[in-house]
């Protein structure tokens, strides 16, 4: 029997769902547009990637998530859909760093592949992995410098991916620095982790699984008009 796993990405921009049967992805939706639009569109590619699979949310085998860092109310409103439909469908629920899934969008042979979000002013949220997607220091919240990653940088390629290169790249320009361009995190690279997961009964605790903010919260004070 088929494992069908629907997996939900919101971490940034990108509003990103897919489908993935025994962990290869045969359905993706989503919006690249630069804008937030999870709450508009999310549920709506949920139906549209069923739809064109053509299968039912009871055949459905498991929800999988992407679980942070990033957006804090682009996490709320995936982690919130995913747990609707987990106790919906009762199925188990899988957190997917989003970090890993993002450093798969990389394919290397050597080098290191840093995998970064973009957070406040010359702050990211990045982990690093080797060319085995194996992570190799843990996932922080930094401040960018000139110096930032020269370790890593003086020994190999170093293959930097997601929305906070855009940054880096004005900071850091050491040759052995690569920078992939516009990259988001998405849901088709989610599905192969999931099903790896799943296979391994890793899966969270639907009542009380909350989203890896890594910082708390800031609320912006609104502008004096």
């Amino acid at each position: 029997m088929s494992t069908l796993i629907l997996s939900i990405e919101t971490t940034t921009t990108n509003c990103s769902v897919a489908l993935s049967r025994d962990g290869e992805t045969i359905v993706l939706k989503e919006d690249y547009s630069g804008s937030y639009s999870h709450a508009e569109r999310l549920h709506v590619y949920i139906d549209e990637v069923l739809k064109e699979a053509q299968i039912t949310p009871a055949s459905l085998t498991a929800i999988a998530v992407s679980k942070g860092p990033g957006s804090y109310t682009g996490l709320r409103i995936g982690v919130s859909a995913a747990k609707g439909l987990c106790y919906a469908l009762n199925i188990p629920l899988i957190a997917i760093a989003t970090l890993d899934a993002l450093a798969h969008q990389v394919k290397i042979n050597e080098g290191v592949i840093v995998s970064m979000l973009d957070a406040r002013r010359l702050e990211v949220y990045s982990a690093i992995y080797n060319f085995k997607h194996e992570q190799i220091r843990a996932t922080q919240a930094q401040i960018l410098d000139e110096q930032a990653f020269k370790d890593y940088l003086e020994k190999a390629n170093v293959y930097f991916v997601g929305n906070g290169v855009e940054k880096t790249k004005g900071l850091i320009t050491h040759p052995n620095a690569i920078f992939v361009e516009n990259k988001l995190p998405s849901a088709e690279q989610m599905g192969i982790l999931a099903y790896h997961k799943y296979k391994h009964n890793e899966v969270e605790d639907v009542a009380y699984f909350e989203p890896y903010y890594l910082k708390d919260f800031v609320a912006l004070k609104p502008k004096k008009k």
